[in-house]
C-alpha cells in the first residue's frame, strides 16, 4: 500500500458497485427487455458481475447473438424500463452509510463521479437522499469523455473545491483507478464491489480495501480509534 498523502480533506466515490448495490434493479430491467424481445434473461451473477461496465456490458450480457448495433438500439428502450424501477431494489453497500457519516463528521466533503447517464444518476442520488449531502455529482454524459479519462475526476474536484492532490478516488473497477491516477489523486480499490471479473489487487490503486470500515480506518484513522 503506498503511504496516504498528508491532509486528505476529500473523497470522490465511484457510484454502482462501489457506493450502491443496484445490480438487482438494473438486472431487473434486462429481464423485462428479454421478455419483451423473446429472449431468454441471462443468468443475475453474469449480469451482475458486469454492471461496473455499464447499460453496453448489461445488454450483451441480455443479447449476446445480435451485433453491437442491434445492441444499441435497444439502449433507450433498457434505460427507460431501469428508470421505471430505479431505486427498488438498490440499497448502499453494507457500512457505507456509516463511512460517508464519519466522512461527514471528519469535515471531509465527499462526492460521486459515474458513467451513469446524468438523468440516472440525479434521480437515484436523490430517491436514496443524497443530493444535499454530496459535494459534487459528475455523470457519463457531464462531459464529452466519461472514465478512464481523468476530465470528470478533475471536474468533481473543481466543483467540490478539492485539490486533486488531497483527495482520494474509490472505485470498484480498474477504470477508476487509471481515472484517479491520471488526475493526480490516491486511488483505493475495493474488494465488495462488481469487479468485472478482475482482480482489485492487480489493478495498482494505492491501497485496496475489503469493506467500508477499513476505509474509514485509512482516512481517519484518529476518528475510528475514537
Amino acid at each position: 500500500m503506498t503511504p496516504l498523502p498528508e491532509n486528505i480533506h476529500g473523497v470522490l466515490f465511484d457510484l454502482d458497485g462501489t457506493l450502491l448495490d443496484s445490480a438487482a434493479d438494473l438486472y431487473g430491467a434486462l429481464v423485462e427487455q428479454c421478455a419483451e424481445e423473446g429472449e431468454a434473461a441471462p443468468d443475475y451473477d453474469a449480469v451482475r458481475q458486469v454492471v461496473s461496465r455499464g447499460s453496453a456490458a448489461i445488454l450483451q450480457q441480455g443479447f449476446p447473438r445480435r451485433d453491437d448495433a442491434a445492441r444499441k438500439a435497444l439502449l433507450p428502450r433498457y434505460l427507460a424500463l431501469y428508470q421505471r424501477m430505479l431505486a427498488q431494489q438498490t440499497r448502499p453497500f453494507d457500512g457505507v452509510d456509516a463511512l460517508l457519516q464519519q466522512l461527514e463528521h471528519g469535515g471531509m466533503r465527499w462526492g460521486i463521479v459515474t458513467n451513469k447517464p446524468g438523468f440516472l444518476t440525479d434521480e437515484l442520488v436523490q430517491r436514496i437522499g443524497w443530493t444535499a449531502r454530496a459535494a459534487a455529482v459528475v455523470s457519463g454524459d457531464t462531459l464529452p469523455v466519461k472514465k478512464p479519462d481523468p476530465a470528470p475526476v478533475l471536474l468533481a474536484c473543481e466543483r467540490a473545491g478539492l485539490q486533486p492532490e488531497r483527495c482520494v478516488f474509490v472505485g470498484d473497477d480498474r477504470r477508476d483507478v487509471l481515472a484517479g491516477e491520471a488526475a493526480g489523486l490516491y486511488t483505493v480499490a475495493v474488494s465488495w464491489g462488481y469487479l468485472d471479473g478482475g482482480d482489485p489487487r492487480s489493478w495498482g490503486a494505492d491501497a485496496v480495501v475489503d469493506e467500508p470500515s477499513q476505509l474509514a480506518a485509512l482516512l481517519m484513522p484518529s476518528s475510528v480509534a475514537a
